[in-house]
């Protein structure tokens, strides 16, 4: 498909997502879409605006919650699934890796606090968890390595 004949005035590529759009995109709200949607906003935002440009890799245990960090990097940057260009590699670190032409941006995330399970009111927990992380400064939910 060439880019420049695939030029869509709807697709609201500059949008801000709000919480409960990524809930009812993810089929909830927890950490990993959190982070991985400000991942890739920060992404679009600093290193590649097109995501038709840009190949995403995120690293990770490669099951749920660390791979739900792939959906919130989808909506956050763009790449997508459909378009081919996000992959997720199981691995035992965390990590997104961004490509755009000869440019490579490596983002780490920070630790996570989760609480101990087994308590009633977990699953409001993590999303009281995720809800504060939505609002964190990014220099608060990741590191970014640029090259």
């Amino acid at each position: 498909m060439n880019r420049k004949e695939t030029t869509c005035r709807y697709t609201g590529l500059d949008k801000e997502y709000s919480i409960e759009e990524l809930a009812a995109f993810h089929g909830h709200l927890g950490p990993y879409i959190v982070l991985g949607y400000r991942i890739g906003r920060y992404v679009k935002e600093n290193f590649c605006p097109d995501p038709f440009l840009m190949r995403a890799s995120v690293f990770c245990a490669g099951m749920p919650p660390e791979s739900c960090l792939a959906d919130g990097v989808q909506i956050g940057s763009g790449c997508t699934l459909g378009k081919r260009n996000i992959q997720i590699v199981e691995c035992n670190e965390i990590l997104c890796e961004f490509l755009a032409g000869e440019k490579q941006m490596v983002i780490r995330p920070k630790r996570i606090d989760f609480p101990p399970e087994g308590e009633a009111d977990h699953d409001q927990i993590i999303e009281k968890l995720a809800e504060g992380m939505y609002r964190l400064p990014d220099r608060d939910l990741f590191s970014v390595q640029s090259r």
